[in-house]
């Protein structure tokens, strides 16, 4: 009867009527803005900053087995030094395969083999490099950034409509408000902080 925490407006439950429409206004905010964040990492993870790190060649491709296998299946893949990645095939019958699909992937490493085992050098960025990188990231924060305010302004417009409909007080609208506001504050924060790390992250390299 009056349990249901979805029910829109929350105006049959005795203690806090308030708590359903806060929660699904302020926690769809948040969620919007966490999904930002997580698709920022993701493309901060893919700029290759020229550390050397296993996910730049997990994915790619090996012809093997009659048959396309990610690197990631078919081989140990280490990164034992700042710029030196270590490929350790399951099969050793394999390693020329592996060494095809890497030239193939056209990452700009040439794999150095010894039959065994397949070591990737990584190169050092270049000074130019570095900087077109740094803008990458600067303009992809931005972008973030503003996906983050587009969450805070959708979720205020859907906060006075409630209003508009008498399915909140000004009060609840009001406080709802500033919690979103709040959310956006820290959100905005953390994108901020991973993108020093990442230029910070370049910077050191």
């Amino acid at each position: 009867m009056g349990k249901n925490n979805n029910n829109k407006g929350g105006n049959n439950q005795k203690g806090a009527p308030a708590a359903a429409p806060a929660g699904n206004y302020v926690e769809t905010a948040e969620a919007a803005m966490k999904k930002t964040l997580d698709f920022m990492a993701r493309d901060f993870g893919a700029v290759r900053t020229g550390k050397a790190s296993p996910a730049m060649v997990e994915g790619i491709m090996v012809s093997c087995y009659g048959s396309q296998m990610k690197l990631k299946d078919v081989a140990t893949i280490t990164a034992p030094e700042a710029l030196l990645l270590v490929i350790q095939p399951y099969d050793q019958s394999i390693v020329k395969d592996i060494e095809k699909g890497i030239l193939a992937s056209n990452i700009g490493i040439s794999p150095v083999s010894d039959g065994r085992v397949i070591r990737l050098p990584v190169p050092e960025l270049s000074a130019e490099r570095r900087a077109e990188l740094t803008k990458v990231i600067k303009k992809r924060s931005e972008d973030a950034k503003v996906e983050i305010r587009n969450a805070r302004r959708d979720s205020n417009e859907a906060i006075k409509k409630a209003q508009k409909a008498s399915e909140i007080t000004e009060d609840e609208a009001k406080a709802m408000t500033d919690k979103v506001q709040k959310l956006t504050d820290k959100m905005v924060e953390e994108v901020q902080k991973a993108t020093d790390a990442k230029i910070g992250e370049l910077e050191r390299i």
